[in-house]
């Protein structure tokens, strides 16, 4: 069977993906591992009628509106390879499937490494968090830190300070803050901190304290990090694809790439984590870029 549409990645981009196919009566592979990057916290906000929504209950309420439209299949497994082949797509996955489909949906989103701290990755998800649109609400005015080892830290500190004045910055030994910065942060009341990290303190995913190398401590009951994302698949890069200079995948307004057929949708292709509710829309957005294209083919 050649299926209309691959879409690797079962994330809101892919699902809405799919979802917009099956109701425009395309048939549609759905290769998802379940292994969503969002699993390891307890709440997912901002998403209209679903704003504090366990994860798990997203992604279940999802499969159980796409399992109501016959032309779309889920692929319980891992895309391993992708190839193209005689003017279609051919995808091998980790259950030794091969799935070959007209058009491809790269949905696969960001691998994120979190800094190499103790203590950090039982409280992520739960007091640590990397959005705060997300999840700023839910700490508001309490004393939080914001970590980051990469530049860009003083904007991102500017941002959660609107949620909390109660700040402070670290940069765990990194020199990521320009002298200038430094001074408008003391100016507005938000101490840095450029020693290194010791650990993280905390029980049942509650942040206590942040611990230092000189053995001082200070209190804090939540903050904000900026992981290091990556790519999680290589496939936009094997296939071709130009990417759009900032890691991410090079589209149009539709979600399309330069190679003929391949569209990408959510954090792949907009490099950097986003909001369900951004995602979902620009799955949708491919998903009917897809139909179109395949309309005009077919006419």
């Amino acid at each position: 069977m050649i299926w209309d549409c691959a879409i690797i990645g079962g994330g809101p981009a892919g699902l809405n993906a799919a979802l917009v196919l099956g109701r425009s009566r395309r048939t549609a592979a759905l290769i998802d591992n379940d292994q969503p990057r969002n699993q390891v916290t307890l709440e997912s906000h901002g998403y209209l009628t679903r704003d504090g929504i366990r994860p798990d209950q997203f992604r279940r309420l999802a499969f159980e509106e796409i399992g109501g439209y016959p032309t779309v299949r889920r692929f319980k497994a891992t895309a391993l390879e992708v190839s193209p082949v005689q003017g279609a797509f051919r995808v091998i996955t980790s259950m030794r499937e091969e799935v070959f489909a007209r058009k491809l949906i790269l949905a696969t989103g960001l691998h994120e490494t979190l800094p190499r701290i103790p203590g950090i990755a039982p409280l992520y998800g739960k007091s640590i968090f990397n959005c705060v649109y997300c999840d700023g609400y839910e700490l508001q005015d309490r004393p939080l830190f914001v970590l980051s080892e990469q530049p860009g830290l003083y904007h991102f500190v500017k941002t959660v300070h609107h949620w909390s004045r109660d700040l402070l910055v670290l940069t765990n030994g990194k020199p990521v803050l320009t002298s200038g910065e430094k001074e408008k942060l003391r100016t507005k009341g938000v101490p840095v901190v450029e020693e290194l990290i010791h650990s993280f303190r905390g029980g049942e995913g509650r942040l206590t304290e942040v611990v230092f190398h000189s053995g001082a401590f200070v209190p804090r009951t939540g903050g904000f990090i900026v992981p290091h994302w990556s790519q999680k698949a290589p496939f936009a890069a094997q296939l071709g694809c130009r990417p759009d200079g900032s890691g991410g995948i090079a589209v149009d307004e539709l979600g399309r790439t330069s190679v003929k057929g391949v569209y990408a949708a959510g954090d792949t292709a907009r490099f950097g984590p986003s909001q369900l509710i951004i995602a979902a829309g620009q799955g949708s957005k491919a998903a009917m870029a897809v139909n179109a294209d395949l309309i005009d083919e077919e006419f």
